[in-house]
Order: structure tokens, then sequence, then C-alpha cells
């Protein structure tokens, strides 16, 4: 099997590591010099320090070479390169089954990868989303995980889960590309709120908090947009937020420590080096929901504090002071 990942930041090159233990993985990168140094240190330095690089594992920076041949592709480039690239293959005439990774909605659009998909290529081949909770370094090492495969075409989900697979990572098929999607774009503005609630120092109860609110939000628009509550209490879903809101390998985690720290939003994402997929979908997000009168206040938080609307302290002073309600409303 050959198996192209498009994108060589830290996720790709993460799968890209994990699927060569069975398949012959080319990895590509817009960069000739970035693919010079991945071929001559065997590490993506830049994106994924101190993990080797395979030798089934090819980086380069010459598209038509990763994709010849290949049985699958995986699109591992931030949600908004993601149509650049889709109008690249759709150009070349590529019938290649396709798989992405990007988190998030396209700036400006407001639409989630597969309506990118369906606006740049109606006639594509089959495709799908993966997604759930896992860390690009821990997938690189071998640690387990589980992520979950939708598409709208039930067998090729099943096929797809069947043949990416890997004793390390287990891959459960969906049929609802809306939720699965949608909670890989949630989750991370929540998980920005969760940093800066853990950096204003209020404690694990306030997380948990956050955490548990912030499914609220994500099924309340998820439900909207006709994802199924079943993926929002699953990988995709609460698995992922509960990941991306603990755990300090997440980016958008970090930021919020940063913003809680006084930090601007620019100087935090210079600091981080990697995109953080939270700061952009956030106002997206809080667009969305306003548009949609869908419920979502830690999200419109978030936004008004990337904004420079609103102080970090005071947003949250602000969550605490909402009329109460029911929980279930």
């Amino acid at each position: 099997m050959i198996v192209s990942v498009l994108g060589a930041g830290a996720w790709g090159t993460a799968m890209a590591i994990r699927l060569a233990a069975a398949a012959e993985v080319r990895l590509w990168t817009r960069s000739p010099p970035h693919a010079d140094a991945m071929r001559a240190e065997r590490v993506n330095s830049r994106y994924l320090p101190g993990q080797v690089l395979p030798a089934s594992l090819a980086p380069s920076a010459d598209l038509d070479a990763a994709l010849r041949g290949s049985d699958w592709l995986i699109a591992a480039v931030p949600s908004n390169g993601f149509r650049a690239l889709l109008q690249t293959l759709c150009e070349r005439g590529v019938q290649t089954p396709l798989i992405w990774l990007c988190k998030g909605f396209e700036s400006g659009t407001r639409k989630l990868p597969h309506e990118v998909l369906q606006a740049v290529w109606p006639e594509h081949p089959p495709a799908g989303v993966l997604s759930g909770p896992s860390f690009a370094l821990e997938v690189a090492r071998g640690l387990p995980a589980a992520l979950t495969v939708a598409s709208h075409d039930a067998e090729f989900a099943r096929h797809a889960a069947q043949a990416l697979h890997d004793p390390r990572l287990r891959l459960y098929a969906s049929t609802d590309v809306v939720g699965v999607e949608l909670g890989g774009a949630v989750k991370n503005v929540i998980a920005i709120a969760a940093g800066i609630s853990d950096g204003l120092g209020f404690g694990f109860n306030a997380r948990a908090a956050l955490v548990t609110r912030g499914i609220a939000e994500l099924s309340r628009l998820g439900l909207h947009l006709g994802g199924r509550p079943e993926t929002f209490m699953g990988l995709s879903g609460m698995g992922d937020m509960i990941l991306t809101c603990t755990g300090d390998l997440s980016r958008n985690r970090q930021l919020g420590l940063r913003l809680a720290a006084g930090e601007t939003l620019e100087g935090a994402l210079n600091a981080l080096g990697h995109v953080a997929e939270g700061a952009t979908t956030a106002l997206e997000l809080a667009a969305l929901a306003e548009s949609l009168q869908a419920d979502m206040p830690i999200a419109q938080a978030v936004a008004a504090i990337l904004r420079g609307d609103l102080p970090p302290r005071e947003a949250v002073a602000g969550l605490l002071a909402r009329d109460l309600r029911d929980e279930a409303s």
C-alpha cells in the first residue's frame, strides 16, 4: 500500500510515521528546503523534533511524484489551506481516495472541510474525515490512540478504517461527517477557554465545568446543523474535547495559558510557532452561532478575548454572571 500524506506539519508527520509501519509513505511539503532537511536529517525538526522518520517514509516537495501510484491521499494541511490543495488535486484529475485531517472552519466562508470539498470538487473521489483525541507526538511515538473516520458513504468509511488502522491506532467508522468535523473544530475553542481558566488560577472545578458546558455548546450547534447526539459523546466529540482541554501538548490550551498571562494574541501565536486552529475557528464559530441564534457563550467569550474586546478575567466574570437556567436547556 502506498499512502501520500500531503502536508508536513506535526500532525501530518505523525500520521506518516505511524502509517509507515505497514505501508510505503510519501510525505509532501510545499517547501523544497524543508523536504531536503527531512531527507538529510531523517527528522522533521521544524514541527516534530526528536521523532525519527522511518526508512519507508519519503519526504518530497514534488507533488506529482508524491501522488503517482498512490492508493490513499491524506490531506494534512490547515483548514485555510484545504481549498488550495483541493483545487490543485482537482486540476490534476486525481481520483485517489482522500482523507482529511484538518479541524476547523475556513476563514471568511464559515465552511467546514466537507463543504469546501463539495464546492471546489463536486466530482471528487471517495472521501472522508479522520478526527479524534490524538496528540501528534504520542501518535508518532506509537502510543495507543483511537480515532473516527467519517464519510457520507458508510462502506467507504469502513474500508478506510480497515485500511489505515494500526495495532496502536484503532479506527472506528461513522457516517456523521458534520458531527465529527464540528467536534474537531469546537474543541479547539473550548481548549483556549480552559487554558485561560487554568492560567488565571481558577482550578480544576472550573476546568471541568468549562469542558462539560463546552460539550453542551458543541451538541447545541451540532444538532442545529444535522449532527448526531452520539457523535458528540464519542471520540471526536467528548473524547477530543477532554484531551485538548486538559493535555499540555495542546497548542490551543497553551494559547489560552499565554493569553491569561497577559501576552498579546500575536505574541502568543509567534511563541507557539505552530498553527493553533482555535484562534481562527473561534471568530468563525462565534459568527456562525450568532447567525443561527445558537447559544454558545463560551465560544462567544473566547472570540471577544481574541478580538481584544474583553480582557480574559472580565470575559470569565461575564460567563459567571449569566442568568441562571436549567442544565438541559
